[in-house]
């Protein structure tokens, strides 16, 4: 877990701002109108596919590109011998989830999942547990290791 924090403070330098209604228009309406119903899922595997781009090498990289791409603060929270739990916050998704009860974050769930894929060598699914009241969005990562990619 200190790599995680370790990600953070050294991430602070680089910190821009980015207007949070331009981002949240092309997230939260156009993304939404474009992808209809399907849009969870086609977020997912946008979410892995973009992983797939920007392999990453650690928790504590995955941390700090959650930052850089303005996704918020990533922790783990808890980690097995078959799942890890992540808890995902920033003012950002608070506001979300107080706005859009629908609101979904299946984008940094697959992103996550392709991570833990590349770092574990094992197939890997998650799964989102939005705390709409708290404003925190929980992602659990469960792999089999018997179950390895080709």
């Amino acid at each position: 877990m200190s790599e995680l924090a370790t990600a953070k403070s050294t991430n602070e330098d680089h910190i821009q701002s980015v207007p949070v209604f331009g981002y949240e228009l092309i997230r939260e309406v156009l993304l939404q109108d474009l992808l209809g119903n399907d849009a969870p899922e086609i977020l997912y595997w946008a979410g892995k596919r973009l992983a797939r781009k920007y392999p990453l090498e650690s928790a504590g990289h995955i941390a700090e590109f959650f930052q850089n791409a303005g996704w918020g603060s990533l922790s783990i929270k808890n980690e097995t011998k078959n799942e890890i739990e992540m808890e995902l916050t920033s003012p950002l998704i608070a506001e979300r989830c107080k706005k859009n009860d629908s609101c979904t974050f299946q984008l940094e769930a697959g992103f996550i999942a392709q991570q833990i894929e590349f770092q574990k060598e094992v197939i890997c699914e998650a799964f989102e547990h939005p705390r709409k009241k708290t404003g925190k969005i929980h992602i659990t990562v469960k792999w089999d290791k018997k179950d390895t990619p080709m």
